[in-house]
C-alpha cells in the first residue's frame, strides 16, 4: 500500500507493514490489554502505598518507575489497538513499541536498586537504561522498520540481567527468583504467537503470555523485592 503526493511519485503508508486483523481479533487485542492496563493502574496504587510506608528513597525511586512503565505499556497498547484512525493509531503504535523498552528497563529497576545495589546494581541499571533510551529514539523514527532487529533487541535487553544472575541469586529468596524467571519465560514463550501472523488471534495469545510475564514479575517484586526490603 501506498500514499501517492504526485504522478510517478510515492511513499509508503506507514501503516502498511501492519498485520491485517478481523474487528474480532483487534477486540480481542484491545481487551486482552484494556484488562491489563486496569490491573496496572491497582498494581501501581498497591506499589504507592508500599513506597508510602518506607523511608528508602530508592524503594520510592524503583517502585515507581516500575509502576508507571507497567501502566504506561497496557495503556499504549490498548488505545493502539483500540483506535480505528489511521494517523492516531500510528501515534499509540509507537508509543506501544517504544513502551516495550521502557517496561523492560522498569522492571529491572527494582532488582537494580534494591536487590543489587552496589557496583553490579547501578550498573546494570546504567546499561538496561541506555539501552532503552536507545530503543525509544529508535523506534519513534522507525516504528515499521526493522521488526526483527526490534525484537532481537528486546530480548536482548530483557535477558542481559543473567549476566549477574550470581549477585541476583545471592540476594533473593528462592519463590522470589523462581517469579523472576517465569516472567522472562512467559515474555520470552509469548514471540512464537508474536510471529506466527498466520494463526487467528495470534497477537492476544501474545497478549496473554505478556499478561502471565508481567503478573510473575509484579508478584517477585512485590513480595519477595519490594517488602524485603522495607522488611530488612
Amino acid at each position: 500500500m501506498s500514499v501517492h503526493l504526485a504522478e510517478g511519485s510515492t511513499v509508503p503508508d506507514p501503516l502498511a507493514e501492519d498485520q491485517e486483523y478481523t474487528w474480532l481479533e483487534e477486540l480481542a487485542n484491545t481487551v486482552t490489554h484494556g484488562v491489563g492496563a486496569v490491573l496496572a493502574v491497582l498494581g501501581l496504587v498497591a506499589l504507592m502505598g508500599l513506597a508510602a510506608v518506607s523511608d528508602d528513597v530508592r524503594v520510592m525511586i524503583s517502585l515507581t518507575l516500575y509502576g508507571a512503565t507497567l501502566v504506561l505499556l497496557y495503556l499504549a497498547s490498548t488505545l493502539y489497538h483500540a483506535i480505528r484512525h489511521k494517523p492516531t493509531k500510528l501515534i499509540f503504535k509507537t508509543c506501544d513499541h517504544a513502551a516495550i523498552f521502557l517496561l523492560i528497563a522498569g522492571t529491572y529497576t527494582p532488582y537494580c536498586l534494591l536487590v543489587l545495589d552496589g557496583a553490579w546494581g547501578w550498573t546494570l541499571f546504567a546499561v538496561v537504561w541506555s539501552i532503552a533510551a536507545f530503543g525509544v529514539v529508535f523506534k519513534i523514527f522507525h516504528t515499521n522498520r526493522y521488526a526483527r532487529l526490534s525484537l532481537m533487541l528486546y530480548l536482548a535487553t530483557g535477558w542481559v540481567g543473567v549476566l549477574a544472575i550470581g549477585p541476583i541469586v545471592a540476594n533473593m529468596e528462592t519463590a522470589g527468583l523462581v517469579l523472576l524467571a517465569l516472567g522472562g519465560l512467559a515474555y520470552t514463550g509469548g514471540v512464537a504467537f508474536f510471529v506466527w501472523e498466520s494463526m487467528p488471534f495470534n497477537h492476544a495469545v501474545w497478549h496473554l503470555f505478556v499478561l502471565a510475564g508481567s503478573t510473575c514479575h509484579f508478584l517477585s517484586i512485590y513480595y519477595y523485592v519490594a517488602q524485603g526490603t522495607i522488611a530488612a
